[in-house]
């Protein structure tokens, strides 16, 4: 029996699950939310459901991870560390050095903290956990697993901007899409309950949560997607704003006395989106609760809903046809009505969804109509056995 670890950190957070593998049987799972901050929150559930939450002022990953896995003795789920024989870590972006998972040495490392410029929020955040898992477990195998590896299928008519090729040449500037393991997930999946060959079936995979990304996925690979060189890109986002005018930096700088670049970006990363829409949220939960009364909150949530139904036409025109559109992560999971609304602007596909079927959250269902030519699936998404799946393969 082997026992795996599924890391994905943030810059102040550590989520993780452990599996028994082959088996994929989760003994326990958790996160430390907090980092760096007082009063970190600290939460370990055992396969069982049994959940032990503490407080501590938690520095750093390094003793995120030393209370962590002190934490798996105490509860009696591991009797020693070295009963864990691999670890996986979510990395966001692999650029063109990655087009699979990897074994991390200090040259991949270095790699990863080098491709930080195209996701500046994650990538270093996703270092600092693998370093912290080396430092207190450097004998066991550590995985880097990349968001964008499984769009590196994509070719170069959807992946090149209409910019002057040298740029590309010089600096590697094209689409690079993330949410990859996710995406490649739930498209696995879909093939499985529908009971046909992965690689007869054109599907589109939504991904929707505070980030949110399409993938059109033909043939079991990855042919587009909506992110770009950075995850800023494609859908109205939580608080992204998706895809604009680049023209539009320089006016609001000029108009509104921006002196940095960063700022600029800053803003479109952080306050645009449903956010900047609404003036009042990035929650979807929020913005329901008051568009019957707030027409910003309700522009904001057509708008959303308006980008996605876009991207699936583009896709479906993209693969000339389509096969099954699933709903995935924190939004296409559990938002009844933002699903409803997509799929009945996609009547022209021969898309329908069942009122009866589609009232339900967070469980894995067909619910599309006796009547739609396109299966409608909800998937939630497990990005974290895909990676322990890739630990097995690699170790």
């Amino acid at each position: 029996m082997f026992k795996t670890m599924a890391i994905n950190a943030g810059s102040s957070s550590l989520k993780w699950k452990l599996y028994k593998m082959p088996e994929e049987s989760v003994l326990a799972s958790g996160m430390v939310d907090r980092i760096g901050l007082p009063e970190s929150l600290f939460s370990v559930t055992d396969g069982d459901g049994e959940t032990v939450k503490k407080t501590a002022d938690i520095a750093d990953h390094d003793q995120a991870v030393q209370l962590l896995l002190k934490q798996l003795i105490e509860q009696q789920i591991i009797k020693d560390f070295k009963e864990i024989t691999g670890v996986g870590h979510r990395v966001a972006a692999g650029g063109e050095s990655f087009s699979d998972s990897v074994v991390v040495t200090d040259e991949v490392l270095a790699e990863i903290e080098k491709l930080a410029e195209l996701a500046p929020l994650h990538n270093p955040a996703n270092a600092m956990g693998i370093r912290a898992f080396k430092n207190l477990l450097p004998d066991i195998v550590s995985v880097a697993v990349f968001d964008t590896s499984f769009h590196q299928t994509m070719n170069k008519v959807q992946y090149l901007y209409s910019i002057p090729y040298a740029f590309y040449e010089k600096h590697h500037v094209r689409k690079y899409g993330y949410h990859g393991t996710s995406h490649k997930y739930v498209s696995q999946r879909a093939a499985e309950m529908l009971d046909r060959p992965l690689e007869e079936l054109k599907i589109i995979s939504c991904h929707l949560g505070n980030g949110a990304s399409v993938c059109a996925v033909d043939g079991g690979k990855s042919v587009d997607t909506s992110m770009g060189f950075t995850p800023l890109a494609g859908l109205t986002m939580g608080t992204r704003a998706g895809d604009i005018d680049v023209s539009l930096l320089p006016f609001l700088m000029e108009k509104e006395g921006i002196t940095a670049i960063s700022d600029m970006i800053e803003i479109l990363n952080r306050d645009s989106g449903l956010k900047g829409v609404s003036g009042l949220s990035s929650d979807m939960r929020d913005l329901h609760a008051k568009e019957a009364d707030d027409p910003q909150a309700a522009l904001a949530l057509r708008i959303f809903e308006d980008r996605v139904k876009k991207y699936i036409g583009a896709y479906a025109a993209l693969m000339n046809g389509v096969d099954a559109i699933v709903f995935t992560a924190g939004i296409g999971e559990n938002d009844i009505q933002t699903r409803e609304h997509i799929i009945n602007g996609l009547s022209y596909l021969n898309a329908f969804i069942d009122p009866e079927r589609n009232d339900c959250r967070g469980v894995e269902k067909l619910i599309s109509s006796e009547h739609s030519d396109v299966s409608i699936l909800l998937i939630p998404t497990d990005e974290e056995v895909m990676i322990a799946r890739d630990v097995e393969r690699l170790k």
